[in-house]
């Protein structure tokens, strides 16, 4: 099931800006453009991290995150104009996990959000451990087994076979998985992929040349297969 992010913004072209990337990046995505709403969709939609903007009509986004924050453990961005240190602060002591300033980089936010969804399941024991067919990760002490049997990976080889791992069947491209792994993609190395995928095919297939869970779709990137 894809994880579900609700952008909070009065500014429909920046709804829309942020809704394009998140989707793109394999997210579902929700919108409210006022607070009121955006405490109504929490409580019936329960999103896993929310793009909550400060400025906001009636119920702005400090009161929205302080509200939140009474009943919910629930991931917050703030998106804002507001560049001031005290608003920034303000936001984060009521427990907002990160702050972007407009104007901002779409993919950059995006990054923003996939380290923040990384932190939080980082801080529930039973979500460290990953099952997918035959791969067991544990993605706290960064070790993995595949049918019983200890693999040794490197860090990064084990991002990347933890997105891959993560939703069956999508198909990556390199620079999703670049983005998945570091955060931001670096243009000019998304190639590296294709080598962290030969050495873990190398690792964790019975025959690599003919890939069981790491395959090849040819113009687009990778997917995990779960079988």
């Amino acid at each position: 099931m894809a994880v579900t992010i609700l952008v909070v913004d009065d500014e429909a072209r920046i709804v829309k800006l942020v809704r394009d990337y998140l989707e793109r990046a394999g997210f579902h995505v929700l919108a409210a453009h006022d607070g009121e709403t955006a405490l109504r969709v929490v409580h019936r939609d329960q999103p896993d991290l929310i793009v909550l903007d400060l400025m906001l009509p009636g119920v702005d986004g400090l009161d929205v995150c302080r509200r939140l924050r009474q009943e919910s453990g629930v991931p917050i961005i703030m998106l804002t104009a507001r560049v001031e240190e005290a608003d920034r602060i303000v936001g984060l002591e009521l427990g907002a996990d990160d702050y972007v300033t407009k104007p901002f980089s779409p993919r950059e936010l995006v990054a923003r959000v996939r380290a923040t969804l990384r932190r939080a399941s980082g801080q529930v024991g039973p979500a460290t451990m990953l099952r997918a067919g035959e791969v067991e990760l544990d993605t706290a002490a960064l070790t993995a087994t595949v049918a019983g049997q200890p693999v040794d990976l490197t860090p990064t080889e084990f991002q990347v076979l933890a997105a891959l791992a993560r939703q069956p069947g999508r198909v990556f491209s390199r620079e999703q998985l670049l983005e998945a792994v570091h955060g931001v993609a670096f243009d000019g190395y998304d190639r590296s992929v294709d080598s962290h995928v030969k050495n873990l095919r190398r690792k964790i297939e019975p025959d690599p040349r003919q890939p069981r869970y790491i395959q090849t779709v040819y113009g687009l990137g990778y997917r995990f297969v779960d079988r």
